[in-house]
Order: structure tokens, then C-alpha cells, then sequence
């Protein structure tokens, strides 16, 4: 007997009310599998728009001159422009005196922890001067990761060993290192990036700001010189490295470990051999146009003629490190063809998600110290 009928004969329900249930079981499956097949429309459309329409849209919207490093600096204004709109950072002012405080659990480094009042928000940063050696001292950003915090870099409670106190390491070397402080958390990072959204913002073009600040206030300082500066981040410290660089020009060599990417592939492509962002809840990386012209090759152009120095571990799960290197084959060609192909390093390491120190403090001494007159200071 149908379950339907037996129901009926039992007296538990009429047969108009099991027609109606299955009918709207019907309807709902009917519709969940239809809502499916609108999701992986949207999904493989979107896909084949971002990855395989990369290309051909860059193309559009780059024409790069490589006469000569002034032609081409002016020939990728535009973009720069379009990078400084992606990433729409607030016009945030210093609103009062720079704080500068002894901070004891780095005492034997002489570190400050710096605040810049900005009405309302605070930037705020480790500051470590070396009191050994003739300055003014070059000056390298530190810019700590995701789930981290600026004494790591310093190798103070780094318990993963990611850091290996390279920040202290580049001041034995002779630099100062400024550390900023950064949202650390995940969780924390995906809310306030919802409201930055909100006010056509995002967390990393705030985040830019206070560093500018910060750089305002520091390179006042007698014993730094305010030409000679550097910066070098690790995971979202590496993301800081890459997305301000091209909007600062003060930084003059920069080191980003642990976050050059197949830009396209990591964002969108599922891959048993990386992380893939769209499969993780790391909301707070995704921003809006970022894939219509900036892959990481492509913003490299935006750092280029300056130096630059790319860290990946062989180990290391956010990428698969013969993307990493094709990347970086298209991404080094900007200085090939300008002829300063020496002002590109990939440093590939079979180690995981850390900074390499030694070909950190080598790189930065070359640019910053040895070979500074060589660079372009515009």
C-alpha cells in the first residue's frame, strides 16, 4: 500500500494533506537542485572572467613603456592611480604630538612604542634605533603577519619560529626597524572590513595611512636616514609589503616574504596543493577589483624600478611554489627589460611560511647601504 493511503487508513492525515506534503517536498528539491545549478553558473562564469579573462583584460588596461625608467614610472601612472582607488585609503591627519614611551620588554633593544594620534584611531609601532655604530641608520618596516603582533619580529614570544627575530637581526646589521602594529586577528579583520566596505574603504588602505604617519613622525628623528628606507613583511606583513609600496615612494627596496602568489590561482581555484582563499572564511582578503588588473606580476610593475626581493617556501601551504615561480618569471621581466634585472630576487627555500633572515639582511644592506646611490630616489 502507498505510504500515502496507509497514512490515510490509519486516520492520521487526509489525503489532500499528503498529496499537498509531497508535493511541496517535490517543489523544495525541485528548487534546491535549480538554486545549485544557478550557483555553479555563477561560480564557473566568474571563474572563467577572473582566471582565463585575466589576461586579455590586463592587456587592456596597461601600456607600459620601457625606454627608460622615466617613461615607464610615467606610463603606469594610471594604474597607480587605479591601485590607490582599490585600495582607497582615508585621508587620516596627526591630530597631535607624537607618544614615545620606553617599551621594558625590548629594553635591551632601547625600544619605544611609538603613538601617532589620528582623531579618533591611533597609529602605533615598535621603534628600535641601534646604539651601536655610526647613523643616521637606514630604516626597514617591519610588518608583522596575520595571528601576529610587532614583538614577534623581534623574536620575543615568537613561538613558531616563523620571525626568527629578524627585526633584531636587521638592527645587529646596522638598520632601524620600525614595527607596526596591525589588526592581528582574523575573525576581527573580516568585521572591520565590512565596515570599511561600508565607507568605501578597506582595512588595508587605513592601516596604509597610519604607516605613512608613523613614517611622517620617525623620520624626523636625527638618527635615521629619511632617503634610505626599506620594508620587509611576513604572510599579511608580506600583503602590506606589496599593496603599499607602489603608493609610497619613500620606500626604496622592499622584501615581501611568505605571500607572492599566482594571484588569480589563489584566489579562485581550488587546489589540493595550496590554500585557496575562497574556500577559507578569510573574508577581509577579498577586494573589490583587485583581479580586473592587479595579479601580483602586475603590481609588481607598480614597485619596479625599485628593488625588490620575493620569499617562498617550498613548504609552505598558502601557494605551490612552481606558480610562485612562473609568477615571478613574468613579474621580473618589468626589470629585464628596463636592464636592471638585478633589482629582482626570488629567494625559494624548502622551509615553511617564514622569513629567510639571511637573504633579508643581505638584500636590504645591498640596496640601502652599498648600492643606495645606484637607485632611482624619486
Amino acid at each position: 500500500m502507498p505510504i500515502r493511503h496507509f497514512l490515510v487508513s490509519l486516520g492520521l492525515i487526509t489525503l489532500g494533506l499528503v498529496e499537498t506534503a509531497l508535493a511541496d517536498d517535490a517543489l523544495t528539491q525541485a528548487e534546491e537542485q535549480r538554486t545549485d545549478a544557478y550557483a555553479l553558473q555563477l561560480e564557473e562564469y566568474l571563474s572563467e572572467l577572473l582566471v582565463e579573462g585575466y589576461d586579455a583584460r590586463a592587456d587592456a588596461a596597461w601600456s607600459r613603456d620601457y625606454t627608460s625608467e622615466a617613461a615607464f614610472l610615467e606610463s603606469v601612472a594610471p594604474n597607480r592611480e587605479r591601485w590607490r582607488e582599490l585600495l582607497s585609503p582615508l585621508a587620516l591627519k596627526t591630530t597631535g604630538p607624537l607618544e614615545s614611551t620606553p617599551y621594558e620588554p625590548l629594553a635591551e633593544l632601547g625600544a619605544q612604542w611609538l603613538r601617532v594620534p589620528l582623531g579618533g584611531l591611533y597609529a602605533e609601532a615598535l621603534l628600535v634605533v641601534p646604539t651601536t655604530g655610526e647613523g643616521p641608520f637606514p630604516l626597514v618596516i617591519a610588518q608583522h603577519g596575520i595571528g601576529s603582533y610587532p614583538e614577534l619580529i623581534f623574536g620575543l614570544n615568537d613561538k613558531s619560529g616563523n620571525y626568527h627575530a629578524y627585526g633584531s637581526e636587521l638592527v645587529k646589521a646596522g638598520f632601524a626597524v620600525l614595527a607596526p602594529m596591525n589588526l592581528r586577528s582574523m575573525p576581527r579583520r573580516n568585521r572591520i572590513e565590512r565596515l570599511c566596505r561600508l565607507a568605501d574603504t578597506t582595512l588595508p588602505g587605513i592601516e596604509f595611512t597610519r604607516v605613512q604617519r608613523l613614517l611622517d613622525e620617525v623620520l624626523q628623528d636625527p638618527r635615521i636616514d629619511a632617503d634610505r628606507v626599506g620594508m620587509w613583511g611576513l604572510s599579511l606583513g608580506g600583503l602590506a609589503t606589496m599593496f603599499w609600496t607602489p603608493l609610497e615612494p619613500r620606500i626604496k627596496a622592499s622584501v615581501v616574504a611568505g605571500w607572492f602568489n599566482h594571484r588569480r590561482n589563489k584566489m579562485v581555484h581550488t587546489d589540493k596543493r595550496y590554500s585557496c582563499f575562497l574556500d577559507t572564511t578569510e573574508e577581509h582578503a577579498f577586494f573589490r577589483g583587485w583581479l580586473t588588473e592587479f595579479t601580483d606580476h602586475d603590481v609588481v610593475s607598480l614597485i619596479c624600478p625599485r628593488p625588490l626581493l620575493i620569499q617562498t617556501g617550498k613548504k609552505d601551504g598558502i601557494a605551490w611554489w612552481p606558480m610562485v615561480e612562473e609568477e615571478f618569471a613574468i613579474a621580473r621581466t618589468h626589470y629585464e627589460k628596463l636592464g636592471i634585472p638585478e633589482r629582482a630576487e626570488l629567494d625559494l627555500q624548502d622551509v615553511g611560511h617564514e622569513a629567510h633572515v639571511e637573504s633579508g639582511v643581505r638584500f636590504l644592506r645591498h640596496w640601502l647601504v652599498e648600492n643606495f646611490t645606484a637607485l632611482d630616489k624619486k
